[in-house]
């Protein structure tokens, strides 16, 4: 079974929060880290999932799959679930 670009979307929105939720309960460990390498590390587990999202998303509704409302709120969750985290990315440190 071939999994559509919508749900692949939106199953990234997923994954990007379920690292947002570990990131947050393992934050005690990441004290060791430079700041520059917490940013980083925020950057790929939260950010480029959230973007290949929307990549998905934009195929999902470019390739005219079936409920294109999948696709939709594949990019609305994921376009600003990354945008948000790249605005506190610019902020941190």
């Amino acid at each position: 079974m071939k999994l559509k670009l919508g749900v692949v979307s939106l199953v990234l929105f997923v994954l990007s929060v379920l690292f947002l939720i570990l990131m947050t309960l393992f934050e005690s460990t990441l004290t060791g880290f430079s700041l520059t390498g917490e940013r980083i590390l925020s950057l790929f587990l939260l950010v480029v999932p959230a973007v290949i999202g929307v990549v998905c998303g934009l195929l999902s509704i470019a390739r005219k799959e079936s409920k294109t409302w999948i696709g939709i709120l594949g990019i609305l969750l994921n376009g600003l679930f990354a945008l948000f985290h790249l605005f506190v990315l610019s902020f941190a440190g």
